[in-house]
């Protein structure tokens, strides 16, 4: 081992407490973190007098000089995979590990409390602080302390075996304690992470690591380094190690897990960005203090996943800091390296906020649609023809009166060419797509294709959304033109007012990148009652009542494994298994019944029409990126948020007539921000054709207030192309609030119904 990598690995002393950021670190004079610069030379001498003894200590804590050697604890996002128990190989599962004999402890949380009482009473706390010098000074004195039944063969997967009480009341005092224990904990801490390891580690070693991943003293930057380490050994361990982590993680309370969140992604957040660069290492020689901490944030957000209900929202595992660095450079990197040797951002999709991944996805677009315009050009003059700027652009022409059928044969003839920047022109009207022409196709043509009369898509009034219908047709190529509409929206960074459940995009990134093979099945999800109750509450609602019936549910219900749909006035039954007419179902059954009747409603009565609608999608958003997504950031991407600050919206809206300080205006602001929830969302979208928000927030809105000289006995009127709000001089506030609230509660897009 060299100099260079000697220096690298061991761990720094911690100099001061002066510039650390909370808990109990920063009490007591300045520097009174004194160096730990003896403890550390005496570590060292011992590790170099080892010589080139081989251990999975010294493969974990040397020679690393570059982190991205380090295996991937988080399963290729190309795959879309997410860990859990099925996707161990059997020996994996099987594995137990042997557990060495651990000393008796008999301290409990109420002798813990007792000393702690008396030693802030007294001043004398010489017992807690052998405590703590015991119990942190090693992995095996760690179990001792917190582990119930200490040698116990019990090996459940989703229990730790560990005092959480106990240790939550031990780490809540630690950083009220003094400045000497706190040091004693940070010392043990460091001697147990440089132990020579002999051997695999064993299960008590995985509940030490567990332990120490919740102290709370690693919210300070002056232990950062110390914490770096803990979280590298950890990104290093085994699979199967991992594996025992996310069950052990999703026990934990919503408190305690969001604290472990917010801690390493704090972590993540002031390395990239310190305030004081001097408090830590050159990164140059800490690289993977990052991909360290990110590998373990993974298995924080595989254990929220796998909860039934996610302890935490999936956007608490946002990084807004990663919205500052080069987002290119770490989807350039992830694209040309996947997940291996390179470390990227993109290999984590979890931690890139929704905000990062559309800047992601429009550059990605962008280079698209220069890419694809340039070969356009360079054909062109190939072929010594004069070129034609109208080549760089996607030209829809269409009739009002022929609007769907129009572009459907636009889109159709021109498909080599969606990846272009879109333009739309109406014929026998004048004018230049600056923006406005192109939402008002998208206004209009949803309209259309969504009305029900048209009969593509059922609207389900219980649950306010549409869903495809499963009437059988000889030509599904206009729900491949919604798919396609869909994929422009995204492609041009327009949001469109589609109502689709979310199981919707969960199938649309079902595969998220288009298979090679035309016969694999495309569009087809996992799905569960919660889905169709999302669609249809009251079937899912009657699908549950039977399964927990207590009666018989062969002879009261008398049902067997049919499904009956009505077709043009026809009553149709489909068998969901073979011979599914014949096979009644049973007490014993009713589990398989409901859930092959829920994949038959979502999956396979609308295969072919959802399977068009996917290849239109894809035909234009086909990129990397979509792996990127979950299913809820599609929708967000595509329908925009439903998160509302009309604060914000005040914040950044444009005045045409008026002035933000006029009396109108400010009638109109009072008047608007009174309103209830359901009225704001409707002047939305009376002003703007949707009532969410695009991915940008308010900003990216446009929002403009334009003064119009119509007689104030008028209602306001709107220009949804231009998310403009044309507005009468009205001259008391009750009045504004009158017509205004006339207008957005009757009005529809571009008329009153």
């Amino acid at each position: 081992m060299d100099e260079e990598d000697r220096h690298r690995d061991k761990l720094p002393p911690i100099l001061s407490a002066t510039s650390a950021t909370s808990g109990g670190l920063e009490r007591g004079a300045k520097g009174q973190l004194s160096s730990f610069s003896n403890f550390i030379s005496t570590i060292n001498q011992k590790r170099e007098a080892a010589g080139t003894r081989s251990s999975p200590t010294q493969m974990v804590l040397s020679n690393n000089k570059n982190v991205r050697d380090l295996p991937p604890i988080c399963l290729d996002v190309r795959q879309k995979q997410r860990i859990s128990i099925d996707t161990l190989p059997a020996e994996m599962k099987a594995s137990i590990l042997p557990e060495p004999q651990i000393p008796i402890r008999n301290r409990t949380i109420k002798d813990f409390q007792i000393d702690v009482e008396k030693a802030k009473s007294t001043g004398e706390w010489k017992s807690v602080h052998d405590f703590y010098l015991t119990t942190f000074g090693s992995f095996l004195e760690l179990n001792a302390a917190f582990k119930r039944d200490l040698n116990s063969s019990v090996n459940s997967i989703d229990d730790s075996r560990i005092n959480t009480k106990f240790l939550n009341v031990v780490y809540d005092t630690i950083l009220n304690t003094s400045q000497d224990i706190q040091k004693t904990v940070l010392k043990g801490i460091i001697n147990s992470l440089l132990r020579e390891w002999k051997g695999p580690r064993t299960k008590d070693d995985i509940r030490a690591y567990f332990i120490l991943t919740q102290n709370p003293q690693f919210n300070s930057t002056s232990t950062y380094v110390i914490y770096a380490h803990l979280l590298r050994q950890i990104a290093t361990l085994s699979d199967t190690d991992h594996h025992f982590l996310i069950h052990w993680f999703k026990k934990m309370s919503q408190k305690r897990f969001k604290q472990l969140v917010d801690r390493m992604l704090q972590f993540i957040s002031l390395r990239l960005f310190p305030s004081k660069p001097e408090e830590f290492p050159p990164l140059a020689k800490c690289i993977w203090w990052i991909p360290s901490a990110t590998k373990v944030l993974a298995l924080l957000n595989a254990a929220n996943t796998l909860c039934n209900t996610p302890l935490i929202p999936y956007t608490d595992f946002y990084n807004s800091t990663l919205d500052h660095i080069d987002l290119m450079e770490e989807y350039q990197t992830w694209q040309f390296y996947g997940t291996s040797h390179r470390f990227s951002f993109c290999q984590f999709p979890f931690i890139i906020s929704i905000a990062a991944k559309k800047v992601i996805i429009q550059k990605d677009s962008e280079q698209q649609m220069i890419s694809i315009a340039r070969q356009s050009l360079v054909d062109k003059v190939s072929r010594r023809q004069k070129p034609d700027m109208n080549m760089l652009f996607l030209n829809i022409k269409v009739r009002r009166l022929q609007l769907v059928s129009d572009s459907l044969d636009e889109l159709t003839r021109k498909r080599t060419d969606l990846k272009k920047k879109l333009k739309v022109t109406f014929v026998g009207e004048a004018g230049l797509d600056m923006g406005g022409l192109t939402k008002e196709w998208f206004l209009l043509l949803i309209r259309q294709i969504f009305h029900p009369d048209y009969g593509m898509f059922t609207y389900h009034k219980d649950s306010n959304c549409h869903w495809f219908s499963s009437f059988k047709c000889d030509n599904y190529s206009e729900f491949r033109l919604v798919g396609t509409l869909m994929g422009l929206a995204v492609y041009n960074s327009i949001t469109l007012d589609i109502r689709f459940p979310p199981c919707c995009y969960k199938k649309l990134l079902s595969p998220p990148v288009v298979p090679c093979d035309p016969n694999i099945p495309v569009g087809i999800a996992s799905v569960n009652l919660d889905d169709l109750c999302q669609i249809m509450p009251e079937l899912a609602h009657g699908l549950n009542e039977l399964l927990t019936y207590d009666g018989n549910v062969e002879e009261d219900f008398y049902s067997t494994f049919q499904v009956f749909q009505e077709e043009f006035g026809v009553i149709k039954s489909y068998n969901l298994k073979p011979g599914g007419d014949k096979i009644p179902v049973t007490n014993q059954n009713r589990k398989e019944y409901v859930q092959l009747y829920v994949d038959y409603l979502l999956n396979k009565s609308i295969y072919k029409q959802f399977s068009a609608f996917y290849y239109g999608f894809h035909s234009v958003c086909a990129s990397n990126a979509l792996m990127l997504l979950r299913p809820e950031e599609v929708e967000i991407l595509v329908c925009g948020s439903p998160d509302l600050d009309l604060h914000a919206l005040q914040r950044n809206t444009q005045y045409e007539g008026y002035l933000k300080t006029d009396i109108t205006v400010r009638h109109f602001w009072d008047v608007v921000l009174g309103f209830p929830l359901e009225l704001q969302k409707k002047l939305l979208h009376f002003a703007t054709g949707s009532d969410r928000v695009p991915v940008g927030g308010m900003v990216d809105l446009n929002f403009k207030i334009s003064k119009t000289e119509t007689p104030t006995n008028w209602l306001p009127t709107a220009h949804t192309c231009f998310n403009q709000l044309c507005l009468p001089p009205y001259k008391t506030k009750k009045e504004l609030k009158q017509k205004l609230t006339i207008a957005i509660s009757n009005a529809e897009g571009f008329g009153l119904q």
